[in-house]
């Protein structure tokens, strides 16, 4: 018997066994009535994502993100060649898209203009001081316009945290802890937000009710004395866009001696986050909890939130009108979901997407004169230079990337991040998966992808005729509305006018004495400085 023979006869062998045993079993339909097409069938299923999304699927049709965006932050990550020729292959008179408004006379960069190509052509901090109004002890205004979502260790791994991280330290944002508390891999050198869930992991005890509570001793231990001057504000998250209204549940077998000891829990055990805080149910008990946190850490405070029902949000700014309380920035994530794992009913129909959630929550505050007052964020799918700069015209200060981030680390959209099967080692526990990402390499390319992002952005907003992007006025962007009405303004879309930002220069941002990250100190990924 030949070698190929023996090999075939072998193969046929192994595949008669497998045909046999599921002719028998009772759980599958297909497999039973046909156990050698209805394995076959399941091998396309399972293989069907990968097979449309390389094969088959256009540039533009894939989501949540299609290949000419991944194609776009890969480039951008790894310092190649991100233009386009021969015109753009997008569908410019489909509705939604986006039109920046470019001015006769852009603004001119002069030689010694801090964004000179000699100097910083990356560089631009929020306009706004977070915490100054309310006259918080450490104000912070971010070096970057763009930083690190919140994304916990433990849903994402090790080394994805640590590559994020150190790319951040690099160029100057911000990483966002997530609600899993402050991991190691969270302190290599970048500034940190500190998120706050409702399992208060990193912040708090079990009352050995079945509930966990808040408490600042706990949250002085475990995060402001292990990374002091380092953790520069505190997010209070009420919803996220990916599961609004609904809390998770960390599985034992993830909850590991190290990540235990991270969140304040038991190891070994299955640890509940609710869909509720403890600390506060309403939201004059919500402004006294911001408030005392303010006062005895001496950060700002702010809370992020998907958008749905706007009462309490009214309730929130007449709260913060009459008393001159409340939360010291706003941070409105998107329905469109994130890194966050969530039931299918949830990522797709509860909470608003960000466009409309953001616009309804900023009218609030503005129809009450608190615009200037509260520094907004946004978070969902906006880490491209069209969408940075719609987002600023309608009002945002400065925007958080999570998805992005991990595409510039070697993210490939396999969507697995909920099975812990992650092929990049990015979302995912598995040591041997992890060990693919090389956190030093992947830290530069997370770095040059804000670095694109942030000088391309300031590129469209020269052609618009501003220094910084806080400048963007609504009527500054036309969206499409399809081929009868032609295009419109956001102003019009949306039925309101964006307040004005203070702003005098970059010089004066770069001097600032409550900027965070790089300061004045180089960026290190700037080779021509």
């Amino acid at each position: 018997m030949t070698n190929t023979l023996l090999i075939i006869v072998i193969i046929t062998f192994f595949v008669l066994i497998f045909a046999f045993k599921d002719f028998f079993q009772k759980e599958n339909t297909i497999k039973r009535n046909f156990p050698i097409l209805g394995n076959f069938r399941f091998l396309l299923i399972a293989l069907g994502p990968a097979i449309r999304q390389y094969l088959i699927a256009s540039n533009r049709e894939e989501l949540p993100f299609n290949r000419s965006q991944r194609n776009w932050i890969d480039s951008s990550s790894k310092k190649e060649n991100n233009y386009e020729s021969f015109g753009t292959d997008k569908d410019l008179y489909h509705p939604g898209h986006i039109f920046v408004n470019p001015k006769m006379f852009p603004f001119k960069v002069e030689n010694n203009h801090i964004n000179s190509e000699k100097n910083d052509p990356y560089f631009i901090p929020c306009a706004k001081v977070i915490g100054l109004k309310h006259k918080r002890k450490f104000p912070f205004r971010p070096y970057s316009i763009v930083n690190i979502s919140a994304m916990s260790y433990g849903s994402l791994s090790k080394n994805a945290h640590s590559a994020l991280n150190l790319g951040a330290a690099m160029v100057g944002c911000y990483h966002n802890t997530g609600e899993g508390g402050l991991s190691p891999y969270h302190m290599k050198g970048a500034d940190v937000v500190f998120h706050i869930g409702t399992g208060y992991f990193g912040c708090g005890k079990d009352g050995g009710d079945g509930n966990r509570y808040f408490d600042f001793d706990t949250f002085k231990t475990l995060v402001l004395d292990k990374y002091p001057g380092k953790v520069k504000a505190i997010e209070i998250k009420l919803s996220q866009g990916a599961k609004p209204g609904k809390g998770g549940v960390l599985p034992a077998k993830k909850n590991t001696k190290e990540i235990a000891a991270i969140r304040g829990v038991k190891p070994g055990v299955d640890v509940l986050s609710p869909n509720y805080h403890t600390a506060f149910s309403n939201v004059p008990e919500m402004v006294n909890f911001i408030e005392d946190l303010a006062e005895k850490s001496g950060l700002p405070v702010g809370i992020k939130s998907a958008v749905g029902d706007l009462k309490h949000w009214e309730e929130l700014a007449n709260i913060m009108k009459n008393e001159n309380r409340g939360p010291d920035f706003i941070t409105i994530d998107g329905g469109e979901g994130g890194t966050g794992a969530a039931p299918p009913s949830f990522a797709d129909h509860v909470a608003l997407p960000w466009v409309f959630g953001f616009s309804e929550v900023y009218n609030i505050f503005k129809n009450r004169g608190l615009s200037q007052d509260i520094v907004f964020g946004g978070s969902g799918k906006l880490g491209f230079p069209s969408e940075v700069l719609k987002a600023f015209a309608m009002g945002v200060d400065f925007i958080n990337i999570a998805r992005e981030a991990m595409l510039s680390i070697g993210c490939i959209q396999a969507q697995e991040c909920h099975t812990g099967h992650c092929p990049t080692g990015i979302a995912t526990q598995n040591t041997r998966l992890q060990r693919g990402l090389d956190p030093s390499i992947k830290a530069i390319r997370f770095g040059n992808y804000i670095n694109t992002l942030r000088k391309e952005t300031l590129q469209m907003t020269h052609a618009c005729g501003y220094e910084h992007p806080s400048q963007m006025q609504m009527a500054d962007v036309d969206i499409s509305c399809g081929d009868n009405n032609k295009v419109i303004t956001l102003e019009n879309a949306y039925n309101y006018k964006k307040e004005s930002v203070h702003f005098e220069s970059m010089q004066k941002l770069y001097e600032c004495d409550y900027l965070g990250g790089l300061r004045q100190a180089k960026n290190k990924l700037n080779k021509k400085k």
